[in-house]
């Protein structure tokens, strides 16, 4: 009976947990519409931790969004540096194929040979196209083969709007992708600490194996104009237009602004700059609970050494509210009349629901805060006498 018990319960919770499991970008946005008026054509404003979508405008729409494609590019390489398969210290020889991409470019000799290092920084600071190819030859062979890699990682993250012919973003048949997924790609960039180490810097240059220097200038002037940004990716062809995901991070809350297919440069920043001044103002990001917190509800136990539980909570919910919205916040809990041992500690029990104005926005399990065993052999008899009494 317990074992069917306690197997209902983990079945109900792993039903709630998959439902809390689809991605946060493909959720409703906070917002219906857009609280500015946004020129671009397509626009997403995303709070990153959680993934929250604040608002979005045509976030679907399939578009090119030249260098932006870089995210992607980006993202694998940070991959496979946190798993050890390059390293900053590879030294990579700059093939004639990559050292010819025409747009913005680093201006890398073929043949010449570069610390890897040396390459992320300055696809990541300057957008060169030579770099981020000679990157991505090192890392599959040919440019192919790595454009394989980056439709594989995107079927991955479930980007189904997205397909890359190349690794730069330059024009060509079948590339695009959208601005919720351009938004997806940055929030994952954005766990890489390494990643901010190049993109929030505004100046640097590259010393090439002759001793000829090239200056790197961002291309993200958020950079350097906009209180807090440090990443992400501009791109600009006459195709694309001007795009620009852009990152700023603030009271322990960072920002995602995606702004795609606008006629000037100055435009992408300037409403990337609006919708980023809107989130910080307009939201906080609350803890509003943490793993292991007490509920302050017991459970009776059944045949266990002790006659009640503690429930707590099996995990943490942050979430993205309005001001003011912390003090409408409710908990509803959803447990069995008893339980019956053994209990261990984690052992999910039921769920607790997240309510705001009266509406669940979340489901946490429940589950016991301490073991609880069978008796020993005297207390049990004791037990069982007093229970058939």
């Amino acid at each position: 009976m317990a074992r069917f018990l306690r197997g209902m319960i983990r079945s109900v919770c792993l039903i709630c947990c998959l439902m809390l499991m689809i991605p946060a970008a493909k959720a409703k946005p906070l917002e219906e519409g857009t609280p500015m008026t946004l020129t671009a054509p397509s626009a997403m404003l995303m709070e990153a931790e959680t993934g929250t979508v604040i608002f979005e405008k045509n976030a679907d729409e399939k578009r090119p969004v030249a260098s932006v494609t870089k995210l992607m590019t980006l993202l694998i390489l940070l991959e496979r540096l946190e798993d050890g398969a390059i390293t900053l210290e590879d030294q990579v020889t700059v093939s004639p194929n990559a050292a010819g991409q025409t747009g913005s470019q680093a201006l890398l000799d073929a043949h010449a040979v570069y610390p890897l290092k040396d390459l992320l920084k300055s696809t990541i600071i300057a957008s060169g196209n030579d770099s981020a190819v000679a990157l991505a030859e090192y890392v599959a062979g040919t440019e192919e083969s790595f454009v394989s890699l980056m439709n594989e990682k995107a079927e991955e993250m479930g980007l189904e709007n997205t397909h890359y012919a190349n690794c730069t973003g330059l024009p060509t048949q079948d590339h695009y992708t959208t601005a919720r997924d351009v938004a997806v790609i940055s929030r994952e960039i954005t766990k890489y600490p390494l990643y901010f180490d190049y993109s929030a810097t505004w100046l640097d240059s590259l010393t090439h194996p002759s001793g000829r220097v090239t200056d790197l200038t961002n291309t993200n002037r958020l950079v350097r104009f906009y209180q807090d940004c440090d990443g992400l990716k501009t791109g600009s062809t006459n195709e694309a237009k001007y795009c620009l995901s852009a990152t700023a991070e603030r009271d322990g809350m960072r920002l995602i602004a995606v702004v795609l297919g606008v006629p000037k440069s100055q435009t992408r920043f300037d409403e990337a700059r609006a919708m980023m001044d809107y989130g910080f103002a307009t939201y906080t990001r609350t803890q509003v609970a943490r793993p292991g917190d007490l509920t302050g509800v017991q459970l009776p136990v059944k045949m266990g050494a002790r006659d009640q539980v503690d429930v707590a909570l099996g995990s943490g919910l942050s979430m993205l509210l309005r001001s003011g919205q912390a003090g409408k916040l409710s908990f509803e809990t959803d447990l069995p009349d008893y339980v019956v041992a053994p209990i261990h500690a984690g052992d999910e029990l039921g769920e607790i629901r997240v309510l705001l104005e009266g509406r669940i926005v979340a489901r946490l399990p429940a589950v016991a805060a301490q073991t609880v065993g069978l008796p020993g052999l005297m207390e049990g008899f004791a037990r069982l006498f007093a229970n058939w009494r």
